[in-house]
């Protein structure tokens, strides 16, 4: 390195009286501004952020999901075929539960993990007990990882219906459910699905009711939180990442609306036959105007116009290719005289054009169309005529609609083009704040560790040149040391004394281990000494200035980790955090 080397020079110009000397010296310095360059590269790479261990969560709730080493006693992929299609297609996509393999957050903490590519996947586990929120608030949260991102699939789950007929092993696009909650993404299409399926109390069917004013879903290969919040005051409200981004009422924002209308039109009205819609109408006294020419046409000749002086008249728009040439299979018998075919003449392109020349044409000033008559009010106007209204004899009115049918599973049915999609710590109850808890032990703990994964696995970018004057220790330890040490050493050459005042952190710091090694060395030479210093002396002096390099070398280590114990620190925060919290 450039610094190593003018030290070395320095240090070799005290000693030139005894060459053999001047070589350990030369050695000595170099190595001991080696360990000071190395120092910061060393912490760095002996830093990396711990990662937590998974413990399961001790709470409890109706369903509470971390697929632990039993979650295969719980959950049942399904081997059913879709159903309400033109085409047979059946369930064929893998599930396995697994640790995440991009960005892991949290050691041993696995996840379920759907498998393949461009494949129909159905998996479901039953609830131990059905799931019934009436008078009570519902919550249902769960992570998404992408781990291969997404550009065209869901993740979303659905809580099924509870009923006999709740099969596992049959789950499909055809079970009935009672909320789909999620993320779905493909090509402009992004959104956070919540849908209800709610029964009409007089009729007894069923109808999906869609949030209206969707949110945008994440898409990153860090792990996602959604959280669905469903109150019995009929509200909700939607969270992605702990962070609120809808909320509003289940009367107001969905599509169809949960209650009808209590007047409809009446089918059997019809409008009458007299019945005038037309608000204007032409004035019927008024005239044409007498100078009103309807003849006259839209464009006429410019007589002003002038041939252009470079017009070509004698040159033709369009000339034999020059460059055709007649095919060899062409038989003038049976196929005729061979004409080259035609190209624009590139005479023409030069100048203003060619051929004839005629005066080109523009906007008749007299120019007015066919006339018709101004529009007035029309007297025999009745207004736009809508059909009179009757009672809606299908009307009802769902004064709780966030009632929901009991729930007996949950289950994912997708179809995605991207793999390795993981689905952990699921969340279906009533506690708010058990759900934050949930979130506080696992999400909160791991996205600050896949976020500095994420980070440091980006390129870098070509950094601008900066003048060492510019440079911050924070911002690249082993540069900063770099830079500024050499900045110290050429100053130096000139003039010591100006070096320690212009770079007094190096001074202060790193250049106290170059004056140290050029002092001693320079000290051992003695100065105006005529007797040259022994091998023995300079040894000496160069193991000093070794072991102070080493202590300049600990120091620069501990002021490189300190950013990466920061780090570290807050995710012991967490942890500790949410140990604490458990019972």
């Amino acid at each position: 390195m450039r610094y190593q080397s003018i030290v070395a020079a320095l240090a070799y110009s005290a000693t030139f009286a005894r060459a053999d000397v001047a070589d350990d010296a030369k050695e000595a310095v170099s190595e001991a501004a080696s360990s000071v360059s190395s120092a910061a590269e060393e912490a760095t790479a002996s830093s990396p952020i711990e990662r937590p261990t998974f413990t399961p969560a001790s709470l409890k709730a109706p369903f509470l999901e971390q697929f632990t080493d039993d979650w295969n006693s719980r959950w049942q992929a399904s081997h059913a075929k879709k159903a309400n299609t033109d085409e047979d297609w059946a369930y064929v996509g893998t599930w396995e539960v697994e640790e995440p393999t991009v960005f892991k957050g949290i050691e041993g903490d696995k996840g379920l993990v759907l498998k393949d590519k461009a494949a129909h996947h159905a998996i479901s586990a039953k609830f131990p007990k059905a799931v019934d929120n009436k008078k009570k608030t519902l919550v249902v949260q769960y992570e998404v990882k992408l781990q291969d991102s997404l550009e065209c699939g869901g993740a979303y789950m659905k809580l099924l219906q509870n009923n006999k007929a709740l099969q596992s092993d049959e789950f499909s696009n055809a079970s009935p459910y009672i909320i789909m909650f999620g993320p779905d993404k493909c090509g402009s299409t992004n959104k956070v699905h919540f849908i209800f399926r709610h029964k009409n109390p007089k009729t007894g069917e069923y109808e999906e009711k869609h949030l209206k004013n969707t949110p945008m879903a994440r898409i990153t290969k860090t792990t996602s939180l959604y959280t669905l919040i469903v109150t019995p005051d009929q509200q909700y409200e939607i969270k992605v990442d702990g962070e609120s981004l809808r909320n509003g009422s289940l009367f107001e924002d969905f599509t169809p609306s949960v209650n009808p209308e209590k007047e409809i039109d009446d089918p059997k009205d019809e409008k009458p036959s007299d019945w005038v819609e037309e608000a204007k109408i032409p004035d019927p006294e008024a005239t044409k105007p007498e100078d009103w020419d309807e003849d006259a046409p839209f464009q006429v000749v410019d007589e002003e116009a002038t041939k252009p002086d470079d017009w070509l008249d004698d040159e033709p728009l369009m000339i034999p290719d020059p460059e055709a040439e007649k095919p060899e299979d062409w038989d003038d018998e049976e196929d005729g005289d061979w004409v080259p075919p035609q190209v624009h003449n590139p005479k023409c392109a030069e100048v203003s054009g060619c051929g004839e020349w005629e005066r080109p044409t523009k906007m008749n000033p007299d120019y007015k169309g066919k006339w018709t008559a101004p529009l007035i009010d029309n007297p025999a106007y009745k207004g736009i005529w809508s059909p009179r209204k009757i009672a809606n004899p299908d009307y009802f009115e769902d004064k709780t609609p966030a009632n929901f049918e009991p729930m007996g599973a949950i289950g994912f049915e997708l179809w995605t083009m991207q793999n390795n999609i993981l689905f952990d710590n699921i969340y279906i109850g009533h506690s708010v704040e058990d759900a934050e808890k949930l979130k506080a032990e696992t999400f909160d703990v791991k996205l600050p560790v896949e976020k500095a994964e994420e980070e440091a696995s980006k390129p870098k970018e070509p950094e601008t040149p900066k003048s060492p004057l510019d440079l911050k220790f924070t911002d690249d330890p082993v540069k900063y040391i770099k830079e500024k040490f050499d900045l110290f050493v050429t100053i130096a050459k000139r003039d010591p004394v100006e070096a320690i005042k212009f770079v007094p952190e190096i001074a202060g710091g790193l250049g106290v281990l170059a004056v140290t090694v050029l002092a001693l060395l320079v000290g051992v030479v003695g100065a105006g000494s005529s007797a040259a210093p022994s091998k023995g002396q300079v040894k000496d002096a160069a193991q000093k200035a070794k072991d102070s390099a080493v202590d300049a070398k600990d120091k620069v280590a501990e002021g490189v980790s300190t950013g990466a114990e920061k780090v570290q620190s807050e995710v012991n925060k967490r942890t500790t955090r949410s140990q604490d919290k458990s019972p």
